[in-house]
């Protein structure tokens, strides 16, 4: 079949709703050469890479993570570095939680979840709700946007002093007082979620309503693919 043709072909297919045509679609499937370190693309970038230690809600290394590193894909990285470069110039800048999360990690955090009597990080994470309700409250998902390489979870600290700033609850706190319009916090850290929302949404990224540390790239590149490679 000559070019013109198959190209006619693949436009008829997608105006019928029986493909979508994307660079994947037509190229090499992705892998974990599409994905960018952070820390190489953005030195001054702060992170605490919350699953590679113990300090998180099941309360030990997550697999899958195999180093302390922050991972995303090409098109959400640089984005991100966008952000960083516009907090900078007000003397702020970002601090990574998590990025990239094998689908190894959410296995993880499922098997964990299926065993109730296992409350040890309970006071700290999810004082408010029950463990069984987890999943089911929104805050964590069998199918993580972590695992699509386009999400990240993170905060702002000052360059001067820097401290991370008080955004009115703590990162991986499952409660109501997470979400991003919370009016039960201060005008300051409203203010200062506020600051993180609109900077992130200036530069293509969008919020989960129930987190404030939260951002999907609104045009990610791999919107259907849940990778599993370790981070290392």
């Amino acid at each position: 079949m000559k070019l013109n043709k198959l190209i006619k072909f693949l436009i008829i297919l997608t105006l019928f709703g029986f493909t979508q045509i994307s660079e994947n679609n037509l190229g090499d499937p992705p892998t974990k050469n599409d994905f960018v370190d952070l820390k190489e693309l953005m030195p001054n970038l702060r992170s605490d890479m919350r699953y590679f230690g113990s300090n998180n809600f099941v309360g030990k290394p997550i697999d899958g993570y195999n180093a302390a590193k922050c991972l995303l894909s090409k098109e959400a990285a640089h984005a991100l570095k966008n952000v960083q470069d516009e907090l900078e110039k007000i003397g702020f800048g970002l601090l990574i939680y998590d990025a990239y999360r094998p689908q190894r990690a959410v296995d993880h955090f499922i098997r964990w979840a299926e065993d109730e009597s296992d409350t040890t990080m309970k006071v700290q994470f999810y004082p408010n709700i029950d463990k069984k309700d987890i999943f089911a409250l929104g805050y964590v998902s069998p199918k993580s946007g972590h695992s699509r390489g386009s999400t990240v979870d993170l905060t702002i600290v000052s360059l001067k002093t820097k401290h991370i700033l008080n955004m009115g609850s703590p990162y991986d706190l499952f409660d109501e007082i997470s979400s991003s319009e919370n009016s039960n916090i201060t005008k300051n850290q409203q203010a200062l979620r506020s600051l993180l929302k609109r900077r992130m949404e200036k530069h293509g990224f969008k919020s989960y309503p129930k987190e404030w540390w939260h951002f999907t790239l609104e045009k990610e590149p791999y919107p259907d693919t849940y990778f599993d490679f370790p981070v290392e």
